[in-house]
Parts: C-alpha cells; structure tokens; sequence
C-alpha cells in the first residue's frame, strides 16, 4: 500500500532557531501515529507545516503520490488534510453549527439567505456520527470547555478529512 503523506527530509528555521531539520516520515491510510516530545521540539511546526499554516525551508510533502506545496491552510483543507489545534479556535457568540460550516455556510433561497435548516441539519448528521447529543442551535460560548473541543473535532471531520491532525486535542480540557 502506497502512503497517503509522505514527508521527506522536511526543514524549518525561525530566526536563530531550526526548528526542524530534515524529518521524514509516511502515513498509511487508516493508520494513528503519536508525535512525542519535549516543549520546543518541533511537534506543532510540524503539524502546521502538514496543515499549511507554515511554510517548509526545505524537503518534500508528498500526498497520494503527488508533490503539494500548502499556500494556506485552505490549500491543506481541500487536499483532505485536517487540524485540531491546541487552542480552541470557535466564535462564542455563534451557534455550533455555525461553527461548524464557518465561512461554508449553506445559501439559501436565491443565494441571498443563509439556509439555517440546512445548516443544522448537516451539523447534527456530523453531531450524531461522533455521538454527541449536542444541539447545533446552541451558542458555543455556552458550552463547557469540553463540549466546545468536540465542536472543534466536528468543525475538523465536517471537512471530510483522510488526515487529521490533533495538536494537543485534550489541553484545553485542563480546566474543564
């Protein structure tokens, strides 16, 4: 079985740091890896890297055999490479499914309204996949800490993902 991402001799420099020298490393599908390591490591310049959020100094990210190069994470999104991040990263004041879709909102009549059933409704289909009785019509500053980082796993699984990457997923769980 061919790799899903292969990362290859991949290099990263901050001014006065490097942060990464030459990693390299293959994802099969279907398979769960761990990155350990001490704080400073590299761990989340890695991540950020696979999820377009950095750029690369150097090497090669291959996925499904093909050589991208993530302007943005939206580059990363749309290949199927998806991140959880350490730090919450929702807008209290909306709903979890507004959350969820952010900026992938569905249109509504004439493409002028926003469809809120519709919304909803995929939101409860991604909800009820991962289990959780949560309403989509809820406002996510409402939430417990805990629910709002299953928000953040659903709003990660809503863009079908085949990579997901969890950058510390339970830290923000600290407190809750």
């Amino acid at each position: 079985m061919s790799p899903l991402v292969s990362v290859q001799n991949v290099s990263k420099n901050f001014p006065g740091v490097r942060a990464l020298s030459r990693v390299s490393f293959e994802l099969l599908a279907g398979e769960v890896h761990a990155l350990v390591g001490e704080n400073g490591a590299g761990k989340s310049t890695l991540m950020k890297i696979l999820a377009g959020i950095y750029p690369r100094d150097g090497g090669e990210i291959l996925y499904n055999g093909e050589p991208v190069n993530f302007v943005s994470p939206r580059d990363a999104q749309m290949m199927g490479i998806g991140i959880i991040h350490q730090e919450l990263q929702l807008m209290n004041h909306l709903t979890v499914a507004q959350n969820i879709f952010i900026g992938r909102e569905p249109p509504g009549r004439w493409g002028l309204f926003l469809d809120e059933d519709k919304l909803n409704r995929q939101a409860r289909e991604i909800l009820a996949h991962m289990h959780l009785k949560l309403d989509p019509r809820a406002i996510v500053g409402g939430l417990t800490v805990a629910k709002q980082q299953m928000v953040e796993i659903a709003k990660a699984l809503s863009f079908n993902s085949r990579v997901l990457i969890m950058d510390e997923p339970t830290a923000a769980l600290n407190n809750a």
